[in-house]
């Protein structure tokens, strides 16, 4: 059981917002129609649940605590099959457009009117596990060539389910930022297609396209709520997934919309130190995080626009929060359901607890008890023999 009483400090800056439109500008409302049109016509689609967390919201002293679980969508574990392979399918379109002389459309590649043609493009991209596997999983589904590219410190487990989705998985030496360079090298040298969560100028795309296919969790869980969340705690990474949430709630609920705190692993802060500069900032990563797919060093730009303007708050958590974090979840407090989650899954959960075991953070964030808190599950079991060892390790810290 989680120990309420022996909780860490956790950094945190209050970020100086910008005003700006970056909600609508950087990611459009038609960006985000054109991907739940599209992306809820796919095979086996059906929303994730939002969990009611009601025995933990009582324990830690707020109103609400809702955690919208990704672990079952589309059977690949996490939210990433919403981006890598919409966007995917969104490089395909404009590329055999280009290609063949006239227009293509999403329909046509979704029902595999061009896999023959499909078949002669190679996708690349780095990941930590979860964005290469649904980029694997989307040019499986479309007929397109699929190289993955992985540092050190992926688990093979993680690169098995890539290589079994058709993908051909190249290990690197050094982390996850080296992996992406090399991506975009070896794509630029053999006329391959890089499809990245990450932008960087002259390219943005395919990261566009990611962000909003993540669009349709934000709708599922703007469908179900008759009122905004008074807070959001979302995972950092290179930021994708937070910027894009941000947007769907903004665009929905306007100025009722959650205050945003991001949320990142003290190994891999590049948004903290963002949000402490007041401008996207880089981080060297000197040592890897459990929360494998929060391991970046390096924002995305684009990412960066909207979170420049919206993001109330940045924080950090140590790795000692992450194990007691996922037992407590898939061995909760009466009441609460179990739910099987991800190291990089419970980022928000962890930071929530511990704010609110600390009296003058949670009058920074301003948590009380009429908080009605949002957390985005980011991921079921993604690496089934890492939730076994942290699940029977009951004395890891």
């Amino acid at each position: 059981m989680f120990d309420f009483l022996t909780l860490p400090k956790l950094g945190h800056v209050a970020a100086k917002k910008r005003k700006g439109d970056a909600v609508e500008r950087v990611l459009s409302r038609q960006d985000f129609a054109t991907s739940r049109a599209e992306i809820t016509q796919w095979q086996g689609y059906a929303p994730t649940p939002l969990v009611s967390l009601r025995a933990l919201a009582d324990k830690i002293g707020v109103a609400e605590v809702l955690y919208k679980d990704e672990g079952p969508r589309f059977g690949l574990g996490s939210f990433k099959a919403l981006g890598g392979s919409y966007a995917a399918q969104r490089v395909l379109q404009r590329q055999l457009a280009a290609n063949l002389g006239h227009e293509v459309s999403l329909e046509d590649i979704r029902e595999g009117k061009y896999k023959a043609e499909a078949a002669k493009i190679t996708l690349v991209s780095a990941t930590d596990g979860n964005h290469g596997r649904s980029l694997a999983w989307g040019c499986q589904r479309f007929g397109a060539l699929c190289r993955i590219y992985i540092h050190a410190e992926v688990s093979e487990g993680r690169a098995a389910a890539m290589r079994d989705l058709g993908a051909d998985v190249i290990r690197i030496a050094g982390d996850y930022d080296d992996s992406v360079l090399l991506a975009k090298q070896e794509a630029e040298e053999n006329g391959w297609f890089v499809v990245s969560d990450t932008s960087w100028e002259g390219y943005s795309e395919p990261p566009r396209d990611v962000m909003a296919g993540y669009g349709v969790m934000t709708q599922e869980i703007c469908d179900s709520l008759e009122q905004a969340p008074t807070h959001v705690f979302l995972q950092g990474g290179v930021g994708g997934l937070a910027a894009g949430v941000v947007a769907g709630l903004r665009q929905h609920w306007a100025a009722k919309g959650p205050r945003v705190v991001i949320v990142e692993p003290e190994l891999a802060a590049c948004l903290f130190e963002s949000g402490r500069a007041g401008a996207a900032t880089s981080v060297a990563i000197q040592e890897e995080t459990m929360m494998a797919g929060l391991s970046c060093g390096e924002p995305s730009e684009m990412a960066w626009e909207i979170l420049a303007e919206e993001v109330s708050d940045f924080l950090t958590i140590p790795d000692s929060l992450v194990a007691p974090t996922v037992r407590l979840l898939a061995r909760p407090l009466e009441g609460d359901p179990s739910i099987e989650a991800g190291e990089s899954a419970i980022a928000g959960l962890a930071a929530l607890i511990a704010a609110r075991q600390d009296g003058a953070l949670s009058q920074k964030l301003e948590l009380d008890a009429g908080s009605r808190v949002l957390l985005i599950g980011s991921e079921g079991i993604t690496d089934p023999t890492i939730f076994a060892r942290i699940m029977g390790d009951l004395d890891a810290a």
